[in-house]
């Protein structure tokens, strides 16, 4: 759950190939003029720029003023194994019956803790791609997150990783693609509340799709939870205009109070004052 402040927001958010000249030991021997000279080396294909600042697109909140709301959960939702299955749609289902009564549940943003991945790729605040050689670094508005994608380098063992929100992310470029995977999200990290393990990995393919348009298709694996990998694509705009604020949460809050049964409600506009 995400609170969504007009006040302190805009929100919404290959390898070329190369020509090569075969020449005979006879054609070596000839006068220069007989030897064609090789073609040129194409160019390798460069990255497309990517750097500036992101809204969601289309805004699914276009037009709303201060008040509690959600994005809803991408797709058709996760096909997930028994228990999971159950357990999530009757814990959603509380969820959403609390935000429609105007008294949302307790959640990690409201607790101030990182959205972790792949919610922090959900932009409900901007985002900020920032591309520097090896490395495309995300920065998120909501709680000043960093997350950072290695470019051409290899995915350590799991064991070797120390789980945590983002896990490790590692990337390439295939042609106008950028192809990142990230294992290692600690489990008590959630998606929209969808159980995962350890094992989960998660892929993303940011395309650009158009003039200050791109996307990110997601891909979720994770047989032990899910029956099937769960896809869903994010779209993002460019906001030239926009500047990233500095963005801590604090536990109290100055628009909302988190009340002792766990739900959450809105300030007065006095008590905002």
């Amino acid at each position: 759950m995400r609170l969504r402040n007009s006040a302190l927001l805009v929100c919404v958010a290959a390898m070329a190939p190369v020509a090569f000249a075969s020449v005979s030991a006879r054609a070596a021997d000839a006068p220069a003029k007989a030897a064609a000279p090789a073609a040129a080396a194409a160019p390798a294909t460069q990255a497309p720029d990517i750097n500036g600042v992101w809204e969601i697109y289309p805004d699914p909140f276009a037009g709303e003023e201060n008040t509690f709301l959600e994005l809803p959960v991408p797709g058709d939702g996760p096909k997930l194994r028994e228990p999971y299955a159950t357990e999530w749609k009757t814990l959603r289902a509380n969820r959403d019956a609390k935000l429609k009564a105007g008294t949302p549940l307790v959640d990690a943003s409201t607790q101030c803790l990182p959205e972790g991945m792949p919610s922090i790729m959900g932009a409900i605040f901007p985002l900020e791609f920032l591309q520097t050689p090896g490395q495309v670094t995300v920065l998120a508005e909501f709680l000043t997150q960093t997350r950072r994608i290695y470019l051409n380098k290899t995915m350590p063992p799991l064991e070797e990783m120390t789980p945590n929100f983002y896990g490790m992310s590692v990337g390439h470029w295939e042609g106008d693609t950028l192809i990142v995977t990230t294992k290692g999200v600690k489990p008590e990290t959630r998606f929209f509340e969808i159980p995962h393990s350890l094992e989960m990995t998660i892929t993303e393919r940011i395309k650009v799709t158009g003039p200050g348009l791109i996307e990110n298709q997601i891909t979720i694996d994770d047989p032990k939870v899910l029956s099937e990998p769960y896809r869903f694509t994010y779209g993002y705009k460019r906001n030239p205009d926009y500047q990233i604020m500095e963005y801590f949460c604090d536990r109290e809050d100055p628009l909302f109070r988190v009340k002792e049964d766990g739900t959450v409600e809105m300030k007065t506009a006095d008590e905002i004052k």
